[in-house]
């Protein structure tokens, strides 16, 4: 597509809505959203900017392949289910890590679940990009 004005505007849209899936990411713990719609919602941006600026501009702007962004979110997801393994727990059972902790304050928490929510939103992010990629270079 060759308007300009769809090609300026999808250069502030894909930075709007990967900041707003960042922060659906971390609102899924206490509210709706997660690594699932926010994976959706990043993917979404770069689609946009896929067509208005074209498939190879988006692959550059990623600057790692959608494939190589799914498996890395695989294997942080694999990761947040054995945290707890280590520990003598049974798979996937939430473990938390308080740093900063206080006798008055239990400090900034983190917890495993953080971890494969994580590795979730790079798994949708990385699969729906690499499969509209994909269907976009064969039209």
């Amino acid at each position: 597509m060759n308007s300009l004005i769809l090609m300026a505007g999808s250069r502030i849209l894909v930075a709007l809505l990967v900041v707003f899936s960042i922060f659906m990411l971390l609102r899924g713990h206490n509210e709706p959203g997660g690594g699932f719609i926010g994976g959706l919602i990043g993917a979404v941006g770069f689609v946009i900017y896929a067509i208005s600026c074209g498939t190879a501009s988006a692959r550059e702007a990623l600057r790692l392949t959608p494939e190589t962004i799914a498996a890395v979110g695989l294997g942080v997801a694999l990761f947040g289910g054995l945290m707890a393994a280590f520990t003598g727990d049974a798979f996937f059972t939430g473990q938390w890590l308080f740093i900063g902790e206080t006798e008055d304050d239990k400090g900034l928490p983190l917890s495993s679940v953080l971890v494969f929510d994580v590795g979730v939103y790079l798994v949708v992010f990385g699969s729906i990009l690499s499969l509209v990629f994909a269907m976009e270079e064969e039209i």
